[in-house]
């Protein structure tokens, strides 16, 4: 199982939760999520034990987000093609991509995983310049990220793939 497959099942991603994670409210507001998550860390700062309540409600936003907009009327954005790139690369192993896009998705996770190392520890000892440039670097990662998954959507004709 690869990682990707693990998180899918982890979050319950089933054809319908795909198709209403593809509203482009859902991809944006989901960008809350990195900076939620630091917000609800440092708390323990200021709450003790009681950040576990923050932390929790962060939690369920990022399994409620896929679910909690409609199917979009229109999937012409950027950010719906990006999600529904992002399925297509997923599935890469049973419905293989084009060569030139396997490469790039796998180092900015790289990137993207050294800046969660640097905001772990930044959170860690509350830190903040740790925390910002791990922060940056996770979310530049990721927006990136879905910026190359938009382009392997367009590549591959997409629609006729995620349908």
């Amino acid at each position: 199982m690869t990682r990707n497959t693990f998180s899918e099942r982890l979050m319950s991603m089933s054809d319908e939760v795909w198709e209403r994670h593809a509203n482009p409210w859902s991809g944006w507001s989901r960008i809350t999520i990195p900076p939620l998550f630091v917000v609800a860390i440092w708390s323990r700062a200021w709450l003790g034990w009681w950040s576990l309540l923050p932390l929790a409600l962060v939690c369920f936003w990022t399994w409620w987000n896929p679910r909690a907009f409609p199917k979009p009327k229109n999937l012409e954005n950027w950010m719906s093609k990006g999600v529904l790139g992002e399925r297509i690369w997923i599935a890469r192993k049973t419905d293989p991509i084009p060569k030139r896009h396997r490469r790039m998705p796998h180092i900015l996770a790289a990137a993207s995983g050294l800046g969660l190392l640097t905001l772990t520890w930044g959170l860690s000892v509350l830190e903040p310049w740790p925390v910002v440039a791990g922060l940056i670097a996770v979310m530049g990662g990721k927006l990136w990220f879905l910026d190359r998954m938009v382009w392997l959507f367009e590549d591959t004709g997409g629609f006729d793939r995620t349908r």
